[in-house]
């Protein structure tokens, strides 16, 4: 008998996260949750303004998916940049549909589309806001209300307010654990963890898998104690100890990776500083004596100096300052006015005006749903095009089977017309922390909450309309996605990797160049490995499409590998260059940065590396770190797809 044929990657993408369903429940969100959405629905009903309730609902379900595990700093940021940008949305598409433009109403809310997926190209938290903005623009556009357009964003805002609101007072009404870290001593304290992992696995396979998790716990840290600030911000003496052991752990790093070049396992004694060094940011407690290695090699010389740090600054000296990996103004324009974020605003624009004018040929007034649904599906950050089709798809039907269930049992069993929709979006909105863990079952959720607020404002077309409405958003995003140009899986793979080829580059530039400061050096080799993290994830997201997309972008994640040992190796030439080492000569810094730069402008114009003439043999002398740079290097050219 034949063994069944094993589906393929971009069908069975979607139960590979049905085991992030599993795990703890965070009960702190959860809370929230119930007393976000429900209270301000039920304070408009029982008022006598369910339309003000409903839109308060509205900024409350929105800041309850953006209230993701943060800090108290960065939550305010988190939550409230995209209300600030769904209240722009809702106000222009609210003041659109007072137009009367009819089926033009696609072309007008094209340029909305195209600024939402520009600014989504930022970053996360700018993908927030842009999706918001264009969601809301659709809703404000087609949902008719009895209310202006400034009050409903003036209702949207106080939504997301009482949930930020709420975050920043209830663990004083109902206080955690005593013991407990706070968020940013908690991700701290994971950077040394993941140290602690890597200097275990040093000399074994896992090594590069415990490199990358130190990358995410870098990552996490950084943005907890520098990314999302308020302008007017002010450090405390905690923040400030905090950044300071950060910044040792950056020197740590530094020397496990170049131990983790030279390969030679590290005895257990001194793999367990790090794990010292965690317990110590957790409880505030002295690390105690720190083990440090005997100083026989540029790697362990490297892990004796930092340990020194890390017993000074842990005794309270102020560590050595190095920079924030935040982009700046200039950064963040060039994300957004690039070719990652012009395609993207074209295909949001595309999508959303298409949807938009086959939803007005529909039957029905409330046209909204076929083009909002295709705003949150041509996200790319919710996994393969395939995947989320199949998940919103999947949600939609429970989610309007289960509201069905809910209106059908409690609308003829004599509960106020008003009572049962206001129970039904306290308890989908309680489930939301927990839905985020699956696009499917974030559907599933948020489809009778969303049911329910709508049918509040007005909106009482059957569930199956609705359903047909995703599909055919579902439709509309699959055919864009299959269209060059249009920011599809080639241009995410190709930007997120010239990207990391210019971060490679520029650490390694830096690295060869004598009396480089140590800071820069530093803050350029965690870019190098930030980038190179995010070109990992949009490769394996790449690699899961539909064909021909993801059987061709496969092909490159042997060349995020290749550069990731790239970075590796000139790490440890730069601890080698800071212990006396000679510096290589200036002809071959330039040829590796030339062949570096071809090679990411290559990658952006999706065409093979130019035939450049690499240094080798006797050109690299007797360093064995640019020896495997230039190795790498070689591999990388031969590895990129034509």
């Amino acid at each position: 008998m034949r063994p069944l044929p094993t589906p393929p990657d971009w069908l069975t993408h979607p139960l590979r996260g049905v085991r992030a369903l599993r795990g703890p429940v965070p009960w702190a969100a959860v809370v929230r949750g119930a007393l976000g959405v429900g209270p301000v629905v039920a304070v408009g009903v029982a008022s006598g303004h369910t339309s003000f309730g409903m839109l308060a609902g509205l900024g409350a379900m929105f800041a309850h998916i953006n209230d993701r595990p943060a800090t108290r700093a960065t939550r305010a940021v988190r939550i409230g940049l995209p209300a600030l940008a769904g209240a722009a949305g809702l106000l222009t598409g609210a003041w659109l549909g007072t137009l009367g433009l009819g089926i033009w109403i696609a072309l007008a809310l094209a340029p909305v589309g195209l600024v939402s997926g520009a600014i989504s190209a930022i970053g996360p938290v700018c993908s927030s806001a842009g999706v918001q903005l264009m969601v809301l623009a659709v809703v404000g556009a087609g949902m008719p209300l009895p209310v202006s357009p400034p009050v409903r964003a003036g209702l949207l805002l106080i939504g997301a307010a009482w949930v930020i609101a709420m975050a920043a007072l209830l663990p004083r009404v109902l206080p955690a654990r005593r013991s407990a870290p706070s968020g940013e001593r908690e991700a701290v304290a994971a950077v040394y963890d993941a140290l602690a992992g890597l200097m275990t696995a040093v000399g074994s396979d896992g090594g590069q898998g415990a490199r990358r998790r130190l990358t995410a716990a870098y990552d996490a840290a950084y943005e907890a104690l520098y990314a999302h600030r308020l302008p007017l911000h002010r450090l405390d003496g905690e923040e400030r100890r905090l950044r300071d052991r950060l910044a040792v752990a950056g020197a740590l790093s530094e020397g496990v990776l170049t131990l983790l070049w030279e390969n030679e396992p590290v005895p257990d004694r001194i793999a367990r500083t790090p794990a010292q060094l965690a317990r110590s940011v957790r409880t505030g407690l002295p690390p105690g004596r720190l083990p440090a290695p005997v100083p026989d090699t540029a790697g362990n010389v490297a892990m004796h100096r930092a340990v020194l740090l890390a017993a000074r600054v842990f005794d309270g000296e102020p560590a050595p300052p190095v920079g924030a990996v935040v982009p700046g103004h200039r950064q963040r324009l060039r994300r957004a006015l690039g070719p990652a974020g012009r395609e993207y605003a074209a295909r949001v624009a595309l999508c959303v005006g298409v949807s938009t004018a086959l939803a007005q040929r529909l039957p029905g007034a409330h046209w909204y749903w076929l083009p909002a649904t295709a705003a949150f599906l041509v996200k790319p950050d919710m996994g393969p095009l395939v995947s989320r089709a199949l998940s919103r798809a999947l949600g939609t039907a429970v989610g309007v089977a289960v509201f069905g269930a809910l209106a059908t049992l409690l609308a003829p069993a004599g509960v106020a017309p008003g009572v049962w929709p206001v129970v039904v979006a306290a308890v989908c909105s309680a489930l939301i922390p927990v839905s985020v863990r699956h696009f499917a079952l974030q559907t599933a959720v948020l489809t009778p909450l969303l049911l329910a607020l709508v049918h509040l404002g007005g909106d009482t077309d059957p569930g199956f309309t609705r359903l047909t409405d995703t599909l055919l958003a579902c439709g509309v995003v699959l055919a864009a996605g299959a269209l060059p140009g249009l920011g599809g899986p080639r241009a995410q793979v190709s930007v997120r990797l010239s990207l990391a080829v210019r971060a490679t580059r520029d650490h390694l530039d830096r690295v060869l160049t004598a009396e480089a400061p140590y800071a820069t050096r530093l803050r350029l080799r965690r870019e190098a490995y930030r980038a190179l993290a995010d070109a990992r994830r949009a490769v394996e997201v790449a690699s899961a499409e539909h064909p021909p997309f993801g059987r061709d972008l496969a092909a490159w994640a042997p060349v995020v590998f290749a550069l990731e040992e790239i970075v590796d190796a000139a790490t440890a030439c730069g601890v080698r260059l800071d212990q006396g080492a000679p510096q290589p000569e200036p002809v071959l810094a330039a040829r590796l940065r030339a062949a570096l730069s071809d090679l990411a402008d290559a990658v952006a114009a999706r065409r093979p590396p130019t035939d450049l003439v690499l240094p080798a043999g006797a050109a690299v002398g007797d360093c064995a770190t640019l020896a495997d740079v230039t190795a790498g290097l070689h591999r990388v050219r031969d590895l990129a797809p034509g």
